[in-house]
């Protein structure tokens, strides 16, 4: 089972408003918003979300650990590839709380499981690429190109996703004035998760966004992916000029 990343459930935009409410410091509303969030919640995976939120702002180390260990059980619940991408983070969460809580032994076998679940990534995709090229099957797209997100940046790696939605959204946001391309691709060598995405909004890699130093082999284009408003280019495109976080390059 694979379930795609929905940044327009409902509930995803709730926390997603709720954790800008926790960046610009209210966060007694930020917890009111991840409540909410966790009341409107309809499945395993829209609970999963909501109790890693909450339990981010516990002050409560026993409190904290509740919520934590029910995101997991809701994560276990689903059994999805994508959703295990976030079982180091939330065994990482369990065995701290623990920790503070000084119960080494179960310290000690959330750390043990923790270690299970860390690997390299093993999603078999289709993956994507987006971008304004033009480009060929048969063509290797490279690291070295400029950052879409600072122009400066000369980036070590080449990125890719499992999500055609995602790649779309990186070819509305990536410079020229060609039309936006979201080509399938192949990777050529070993690949990681984006440590940009991974574990930082939402926990593990739940975008299912990569990135490589190897090039990665055009073999086709995606013609449905679900296009930008004008509304929301314009929101990313402002939230790009905002964002003053620094790239992991």
């Amino acid at each position: 089972m694979n379930m795609k990343f929905d940044p327009n459930n409902a509930v995803i935009k709730l926390c997603m408003r709720g954790m800008s409410l926790e960046d610009s410091g209210s966060i007694e509303e930020a917890i009111t918003m991840f409540h909410k969030a966790w009341h409107e919640t309809t499945d395993d995976y829209e609970r999963f979300l909501a109790a890693y939120h909450l339990a981010r702002l516990q002050k409560e180390i026993a409190d904290k650990l509740k919520w934590m260990e029910a995101s997991l059980k809701y994560a276990q619940e689903i059994n999805d590839e994508n959703v295990k991408s976030a079982y180091a983070t939330l065994y990482l969460n369990i065995a701290q709380c623990y920790e503070e809580l000084g119960d080494s032994d179960n310290a000690k076998r959330n750390f043990e499981l923790l270690n299970s679940y860390k690997s390299t990534p093993s999603d078999e995709g289709p993956f994507y690429h987006g971008t304004k090229a033009d480009l060929q099957a048969g063509d290797l797209l490279t690291a070295g190109g400029n950052s879409n997100y600072e122009p400066e940046l000369k980036m070590n790696h080449i990125y890719f996703t499992a999500n055609a939605n995602g790649a779309g959204l990186a070819a509305a946001l990536a410079k020229g004035e060609g039309r936006e391309r979201v080509y399938i691709i192949e990777p050529t060598g070993e690949f990681e998760n984006d440590p940009n995405v991974t574990d930082k909004k939402f926990p593990g890699n739940l975008t299912r966004s990569y990135r490589s130093k190897s090039p990665l082999k055009i073999v086709g284009e995606e013609i449905e992916w679900a296009k930008l408003t004008t509304a929301d280019r314009r929101k990313w495109h402002k939230n790009l000029a905002e964002n003053k976080g620094d790239i992991i390059n």
